[in-house]
């Protein structure tokens, strides 16, 4: 029997960093969050004891994008338990930096299995419940360097490049079942990910964004949370980059 939640949400990667903090701003009694995990279950036990904390629900489940199997299963468990989908964020990600003519074919595949086909997957699988509904919010988190390209990720520019496309296009394909896709690019934003740089390589960076700063996770997680809202309603096929005014389409 389906539950009674007004909302129901679902957050690839959400057990850490951008993922964690889309969880927490989408935390609230009356909505339901899932959210999917590769690797560390005590990661995704401390994202729902956080949204706990806010009065939310969030399930953490132990998911691989890349097999779309399992990403069917999971959206399958979730339509059972909830009936309906509002919102899905593509969040999961990972890098396997490297120069592109040193560059390992099994870290170009890794990268771009997980970034782009697990988006592609999860896409695929969530927007056949949001057009019976007439009603979805998609948002791909995408990068910076999707756009700029960046020496030594080739492998996660072209993924990252690929999802804007994908949203593009599956916002015209969708539009007519009042289903929004739309991207959020972030640019240097303090997570794990970011973390492994060297202290100069970090402040080197930063000496590039005009606001003096590398990004927080929530401020990524307040894009997203207005492109899933009403006021986001006539925006689809868009990327909104959030990067401190380091990049400017």
């Amino acid at each position: 029997m389906p539950d009674t939640h007004a909302r129901c949400i679902v957050i690839t990667g959400g057990s850490r960093g951008i993922g964690r903090a889309v969880c927490l701003e989408f935390a609230d009694p009356d909505t339901r969050i899932y959210f999917n995990y590769a690797s560390s279950e005590e990661a995704a036990r401390i994202t729902e004891s956080l949204v706990a904390e806010k009065g939310g629900t969030a399930i953490g489940i132990r998911v691989d994008v890349t097999s779309e199997t399992e990403v069917i299963a999971f959206i399958k468990r979730i339509m059972t338990e909830t009936g309906r989908i509002d919102v899905l964020v593509n969040n999961a990600g990972i890098t396997r930096d490297g120069l592109l003519v040193r560059m390992k074919e099994a870290d170009w595949d890794a990268v771009c299995d997980t970034n782009l086909k697990g988006a592609f997957f999860c896409l695929k699988a969530t927007a056949r419940s949001m057009m019976k509904q007439r009603f979805g919010r998609i948002i791909n988190i995408t990068s910076l360097v999707g756009v700029t390209g960046n020496a030594g990720q080739a492998n996660y520019s072209a993924a990252k490049a690929g999802l804007i496309g994908l949203t593009r296009s599956a916002a015209r394909e969708l539009a007519s079942r009042q289903i929004t896709v739309n991207a959020v690019a972030p640019g240097f934003i303090d997570t794990d990910m970011t973390a492994a740089l060297s202290k100069e390589a970090a402040l080197a960076i930063v000496d590039q964004i005009p606001l003096g700063r590398a990004g927080l996770p929530a401020d990524i997680a307040g894009a997203v949370a207005f492109l899933a809202s009403d006021k986001a309603a006539y925006i689809t096929g868009q990327v909104l980059h959030v990067n401190g005014g380091m990049f400017t389409p």
